[in-house]
């Protein structure tokens, strides 16, 4: 029997399902139970814009998936849609227990006035989105999504499609960067461009730089969503602890920021020894395994539309890479499939592609 009911706060049930899915699996990383109590709840901004709700599956009384179904404001107003999504899909290998979760998801946006349901986000693209398509063998690089292949087959068995594809790169650290990007980087340097580290006693206004130039970057893009203030001071809070500042840059032109980069160490590698808990033993094997992360991604990466081509991302990785050294790889994610010139830039350095992820998406 196979019963799907709306869920709502204590959330214990839907944020631990995870760990009763993916047991034995060496490759899941669990997220902290607190945190993301915390991300569910009002204190997380992107609700003021947005109606979510929460379901629960479960078959024979116990806990088979979850799904979250939402119609952000702030998408639809700034793309013209009346496109509704999911997020945080989770299934136990059954067609049915998914159609159940899917069938309600959908039956809440109808009545919403949704045209579109699309997924999974989880909440925008500003987050985790996606269903991992391929490179199933390498647990997921902080903040992106790991899911056994079979999603893929239920959601297209529910009756979703393809919209779009992301890419995820791997750059294997060498002990030079390419001729090419120090020759860029170079002309690039003439012409009156500089590169400084972010400043950690001036965090929010230059976290406020950032989303000057993530917007003016990114708002031609598929997907794209304009961060509130709010949104991105709690974003940032979350990553404040692990930002290095030597690896987060701006890039100016007499003394206006034009480009922005950020690598952040993978804190994926010390969630998988935390078990989901935030207590005394968990924090000293947090501080220990800080200590031996070995992988960073490129987690922000934009330059202001009017200066791209000009080689200014070759500068920033130029001034970027000696901190870089010490690590072993840097994922670049995500990326869409159809951005060449990024993805050209990327294979420039030497990045591979690995990973594949796949957002759907089905009329209503």
């Amino acid at each position: 029997m196979i019963e799907v009911v709306e869920v709502r706060e204590p959330l214990d049930d839907f944020i631990k399902l995870p760990f009763s899915l993916y047991a034995g699996d060496p490759l899941f990383v669990p997220q902290l139970n607190g945190e993301m109590r915390t991300h569910f709840s009002a204190a997380n901004p992107f609700f003021k814009h947005t109606s979510a709700k929460f379901f629960l599956a479960r078959k024979d009384g116990r806990p088979a998936g979850r799904i979250i179904s939402f119609v952000n404001r702030v998408h639809n107003e700034f793309h013209r849609e009346k496109t509704g999504f999911f997020g945080f899909f989770e299934s136990v290998r059954e067609r049915d227990v998914a159609a159940a979760l899917f069938g309600k998801a959908e039956s809440h946006l109808r009545a919403e006035g949704m045209e579109a349901i699309r997924g999974p986000l989880n909440f925008s693209t500003n987050e985790e989105c996606g269903f991992l398509l391929e490179g199933f063998d390498e647990s997921p690089i902080i903040m992106m999504p790991y899911n056994p292949p079979y999603y893929n087959e239920l959601a297209e068995e529910c009756g979703f499609r393809k919209v779009k594809d992301l890419y995820a790169y791997i750059y294997h650290i060498r002990e030079r960067l390419p001729e090419k990007v120090h020759r860029v980087a170079a002309i690039v340097e003439k012409r009156g461009i500089s590169v400084r580290q972010i400043n950690m006693k001036n965090f929010r206004s230059d976290m406020m730089i950032f989303k000057e130039v993530y917007h003016s970057a990114w708002e031609k893009n598929w997907g794209f969503v304009p961060m509130t203030d709010e949104e991105l001071e709690y974003a940032s809070g979350r990553l404040k602890q692990i930002i290095i500042p030597e690896m987060t840059l701006i890039a100016e032109e007499d003394s206006k920021p034009i480009g922005f980069m950020g690598l952040v160490p993978d804190f994926n590698f010390v969630l998988k020894y935390m078990g989901g808990k935030m207590n005394p033993v968990s924090i000293v094997k947090a501080v220990y395994y800080s200590r031996k992360i070995k992988d960073l991604r490129t987690m922000l990466l934009g330059v202001k539309k009017e200066f791209r081509n000009k080689g200014v991302e070759a500068l920033l990785f130029r001034e970027g890479f000696e901190p870089v050294k010490k690590y072993r790889r840097v994922e670049f994610s995500w990326i869409l499939e159809d951005n060449i010139p990024v993805q050209r830039t990327i294979e420039m350095l030497g990045g591979e592609l690995y990973k594949k992820y796949r957002i759907y998406e089905k009329k209503l």
